[in-house]
């Protein structure tokens, strides 16, 4: 049942208050105003006093207007009608496609249940070398790409949607830039993968409210279709928007403000998202990535700071590369010993001399004097970036751990990279005399 109110107490920017009983947080209404109709949604109950965020914005509002609740939170169809598509924030199609209102599900709900889960043990191939040979990434968790501004981690989450072999790919923008729209939607449509992806996208200049709304929405579908059995791939692009929108949403609240103004509960709003991964006994599963600009490359900031504590790892975005040092995926020891029986050592050995390398490279730039040893890192270390670091290589994971000795034997004799002898025998590549 509906409840209609005409008289509005209060018209704070985008925030309307209203005196209404029997009011749930989270429940979405229906502002109508001489401009149009526009939704709102509950975002804090005091008392009798009710406060609204407007989708549309508080302009052309009077305290005379309409506010008539629904009844019910933010809701979203499901079903395979989705595959393929493009929503905004709130649900509504961006593809000049029909409108989908069967079956509708509600967002925001709790994460799974603790004892329905099982650990998770299988891997994701994406085709990225410095993901899938030294953080593989794993089916249910739940990894933040930590990068910078600039950086290339929109075309990074493209790459990962096109090749990461999964069911199902959904895709949440949050606070994108219209050409960073464009980017993902052209990019998987001459890809071939949009037939398996959903797009919940909301750009800079739609409602601040809806950039809050693309996790849950993105999330409440993946869960639906990780028990139907499929494998999902959530990516969100970018978190510190969403914890923007959030601390710009405090302020008009006018609460109490936490760490650089973000509000202090930002760490459970965070987790309450990202802990949505999960690998569901006997179903499918939820594998989470999510984009975290680290304003001025700092990684002590409340929003990256905070998502460390939640997540199981993190890629380092630097320089157009993932970072080998800094990256982790702390599930990676679950599944790369039933890859290939050299995949742990190799990883472990290339990374070693890679840091010799990085070494190597400091006593060049500072003109010590370069031995034979040096001269053989610094080789191995330029080989090392360009085959396995560059982001536009894109090879199975075995080719990749093939291309690691080949990398190894170009720049080294077996004996000088610490490898095990039965290893060594078994994978050295074998020169061809002339």
């Amino acid at each position: 049942m509906t409840k209609v109110y005409s008289k509005i107490e209060s018209i704070a920017g985008n925030v309307i208050s209203v005196y209404a009983d029997g009011i749930k947080y989270g429940e979405l209404a229906e502002v109508s105003t001489s401009f149009g109709k526009s939704l709102a949604e509950v975002i804090k109950l005091d008392e009798g006093l009710v406060s609204l965020q407007v989708f549309a914005g508080g302009r052309g509002i009077s305290t005379g207007d309409e506010v008539r609740f629904l009844g019910h939170p933010m809701r979203v169809s499901f079903s395979d009608n989705l595959m393929g598509r493009i929503f905004d924030g709130s649900g509504v199609p961006r593809d000049n496609g029909p409108e989908l209102s069967e079956n509708l599900i509600e967002i925001g709900g709790p994460s799974f249940n603790p004892a329905k889960r099982i650990i998770p043990r299988n891997m994701i191939r994406t085709g990225i070398p410095m993901i899938d040979v030294f953080n593989s990434l794993v089916e249910s968790q739940k990894l933040p790409i930590f990068s910078v501004s600039g950086e290339p981690y929109n075309q990074l989450l493209a790459r990962i949607a096109m090749q990461a072999e999964v069911d199902i790919i959904i895709l949440g923008g949050i606070g994108l830039k219209y050409d960073d729209y464009l980017f993902f939607k052209d990019t998987l449509e001459e890809g071939g993968a949009l037939s398996r992806t959903i797009m919940f996208m909301h750009t800079a200049s739609d409602p601040v409210v809806e950039s809050l709304m693309v996790p849950d929405i993105s999330l409440a579908v993946a869960e639906k279709f990780a028990l139907k059995g499929k494998k999902v791939l959530v990516l969100l692009t970018d978190m510190t928007n969403f914890a923007d929108a959030m601390k710009e949403i405090a302020i008009t609240q006018e609460q109490v403000p936490s760490n650089r103004g973000y509000p202090g509960d930002l760490y459970s709003q965070l987790a309450s998202r990202y802990e949505k991964a999960v690998d569901i006994e006997g179903a499918g599963s939820i594998t989470i990535l999510g984009v975290t600009t680290m304003p001025g490359d700092d990684v002590t900031h409340p929003v990256p700071d905070n998502t460390g504590y939640i997540t199981e790892g993190q890629y380092y975005l630097k320089g157009g590369r993932i970072e080998p040092f800094g990256s982790l995926s702390r599930l990676k020891q679950q599944v790369n010993d039933k890859t290939r029986e050299d995949h742990r050592a190799l990883m472990d050995g290339m990374i070693k001399l890679y840091a010799q390398y990085k070494d190597s490279l400091e006593k060049k730039s500072m003109g010590f004097h370069m031995s034979s040893w040096d001269e053989k890192l610094l080789k191995y270390g330029e080989a090392f970036e360009s085959g396995m670091m560059d982001l536009t290589v894109n090879i199975p994971l075995e080719r990749a751990l093939d291309l690691g000795w080949e990398i190894l034997s170009d720049s080294f004799a077996p004996e000088e990279t610490g490898l095990k002898s039965s290893l060594l025998e078994k994978f050295w590549p074998v020169k061809e005399t002339v």
